[in-house]
């Protein structure tokens, strides 16, 4: 995957702003020199916040000492209970592994980032090819069969099936900005890449439904009896990108998958 040059600091809510800016002084207070970067990422990144998104971190260190961890650990319960605060504890010396390991997270923090302290530390992360096509068909499969145990487990009351539309979507739209890279088409962003794959895949009635997966995110409410409309278009999304994600692979070695 080529380079990517991080995002200029984005604009965060004033509420979102006090938050982070409180838990990354707390961050630094507690780990001291051992704290080298904090990097956003995902949405927050590209200042697309909204309202009922979660806000990622990642702190990276030089060591994990149980001293320094348990300092944080007050500021951390305000900030996850405030802003919805996920942060990832990450060594230095983990970056190469955790980026095969997890390599389309890791392909979508390479273009959605933004610098809140030190250095960037992945400004020359390199991601293997074969590792982010064979975690891309894993995170989609595992992806496709827990949207089915959920719309089981959660589809008589219409209003949690809504909540299920609404947080299917953000990792949605990260793989379809991953398969697209992949394919060598990347996206400016990773709505635009969700909106190009529903109109390739010919996706029926895909510019109405779109717009009203949008505004369930949005809100986290559908009109009554929407709910499962939404859901099986895209749950047979997810399935053709799959498929597309499957015929990466052939161009893999096979001892590589």
């Amino acid at each position: 995957m080529s380079s990517s040059t991080p995002l200029p600091l984005p604009q965060l809510p004033p509420p979102f702003a006090e938050v982070l800016n409180f838990f990354l002084q707390s961050a630094k207070d507690a780990f001291g020199p051992d704290l080298l970067s904090v990097v956003l990422f995902g949405s927050a990144a590209e200042g697309k916040l909204r309202a009922t998104s979660d806000l990622n971190l990642i702190l990276v260190l030089v060591s994990f000492p149980q001293d320094k961890a348990d300092r944080l650990r007050q500021a951390l319960r305000v900030a996850q209970a405030a802003i919805q605060l996920h942060p990832m504890f990450l060594l230095k010396d983990e970056i190469p592994q955790a980026a095969r390991s997890f390599a389309p997270k890791f392909a979508d923090i390479r273009h959605r980032r933004a610098i809140l302290f030190g250095d960037d530390p992945f400004a020359s992360l390199t991601i293997p090819r074969d590792a982010e096509i064979r975690q891309l068909r894993q995170q989609l499969l595992n992806f496709i069969l827990r949207l089915r145990a959920a719309y089981v487990g959660r589809s008589l009351r219409e209003e949690q099936l809504s909540l299920l539309i609404a947080g299917a979507l953000g990792p949605l739209r990260s793989y379809a900005a991953v398969l697209l890279d992949l394919e060598g088409r990347p996206a400016p962003s990773p709505s635009e890449a969700l909106q190009s794959m529903g109109a390739e895949l010919a996706i029926p009635g895909w510019s109405q439904l779109s717009a009203r997966l949008a505004a369930t995110q949005e809100t986290h409410v559908s009109t009554p009896g929407e709910a499962p409309r939404l859901f099986f278009p895209l749950l047979d999304l997810a399935c053709r990108m799959h498929s597309r994600a499957e015929a990466l692979s052939a161009e893999v070695p096979r001892e590589s998958l």
